[in-house]
């Protein structure tokens, strides 16, 4: 069977032949006598980061140049002669130094490059702190955080009205193992205590400022990010902005509606006066029951969460530079309300208070 080499013209193989000689040349420099330099070429070294190599030999620029060239040159003569197997180029080519290495897989030479060690240890830096961002979530804190256009403008949060320690985002530690209370357990000073101030109950007080230079509109919402048992069923949320309160609850789970302690249609008990009442007298969610010796006892209506994982949400329009803002947040488990069972136990509640700069209508 004739070799398939046989079909190409003495001429081509001469030449190509003559360049493969060429570039052997250059890449063993010194050791043949009748090899000189082209003065119209620079030995130059890649530098890229994917560098061809023949024979193990890194080569120049210049050498990839001529081998790509007389290779584009031998498969358009060998196409001319009818022959399309790249095989057979391949082979042709090999024979006549017209190759390059084959390359490792990326994979392969990124673990062996410096720049494998570098992204492997940023990916690790950013799984570290993906987990560490978890760690909120899934123990049950209360985060409150600032979006980055609130930050670009200048925004700033902190624990104190002096602001003497400000940042970008709070972390609250939960308030663990607390019993089934009633509203009338929280105390009226409960927006007066800054940071942190966790009884029977969870409470955190900070504050938000405006160290930009611009006047700006911001909205916020208070969302559940995660829970256990159904906790949220059970608990039930104060919300106090620039000291104004308001009162949140899951629905009704049978009728739907908001929450009432005692219910609408059972006027035979009701609240004494909790003390938080002082802080809203006129508040809508306070329904005088009766009086009776002279003590008044009234219905307590929550609004209900705006959906399955959003509380409540709120805005402020017009903040002006260094104009500051006061949020309390107070969590607790209400005892009158039937969801609070035993089956709550060990539950747990992730929350997230976000602030954001307000878009355009």
């Amino acid at each position: 069977m004739p070799s398939p080499y046989d079909q190409i013209p003495d001429e081509v193989l001469k030449q190509a032949a003559e360049d493969a000689s060429r570039n052997t040349q250059k890449d063993n420099k010194g050791k043949s006598d009748d090899w000189k330099p082209n003065p119209q070429l620079k030995e130059t070294r890649q530098r890229r980061i994917f560098k061809r190599r023949r024979a193990g030999v890194v080569l120049s620029r210049e050498l990839v140049k001529e081998i790509k060239a007389g290779r584009k040159k031998l498969r358009r003569e060998m196409k001319a002669r009818g022959i399309k197997s790249k095989r057979e180029f391949e082979l042709v080519a090999g024979s006549l130094g017209l190759y390059f290495d084959k390359r490792k897989g990326f994979l392969f030479w990124l673990l062996g490059h410096w720049l494998g060690t570098l992204i492997t240890a940023m990916l690790l830096m950013f799984i570290v702190l993906f987990i560490f961002s978890l760690i909120p979530k899934l123990r049950g804190y209360f985060t409150i955080s600032l979006d980055g256009q609130m930050l670009r403008e200048g925004f700033v949060l902190s624990e104190a009205k002096d602001f003497e320690i400000t940042a970008s985002e709070l972390f609250a530690e939960p308030a663990e193992r607390v019993p089934c209370i009633s509203l009338g357990s929280i105390p009226a000073d409960v927006d007066s205590i800054d940071g942190q101030h966790n009884a029977d109950y969870f409470a955190y007080t900070y504050y938000i400022r405006n160290e930009g230079e611009t006047t700006v509109d911001y909205e916020w919402d208070l969302n559940l990010l995660s829970e256990s048992l159904d906790l949220s069923t059970a608990a039930w949320i104060l919300v106090f902005e620039d000291g104004e309160m308001r009162m949140y609850a899951e629905a009704n789970s049978t009728t739907g509606e908001e929450e009432a302690l005692p219910a609408k249609d059972d006027d035979r008990r009701g609240y004494i006066k909790p003390p938080v009442m002082d802080l809203a007298p006129d508040s809508d969610q306070f329904e005088l029951i009766n009086v009776k010796n002279g003590v008044s006892y009234y219905r307590v209506i929550p609004d209900k969460f705006e959906s399955d994982k959003i509380i409540t949400t709120g805005e402020q329009f017009g903040v002006a530079p260094m104009e500051v803002h006061k949020y309390t947040v107070v969590i607790w488990l209400e005892g009158d309300d039937v969801d609070a069972d035993n089956s709550k136990i060990g539950g747990h509640l992730g929350l997230m208070m976000g602030f954001r700069l307000k878009r355009g209508e």
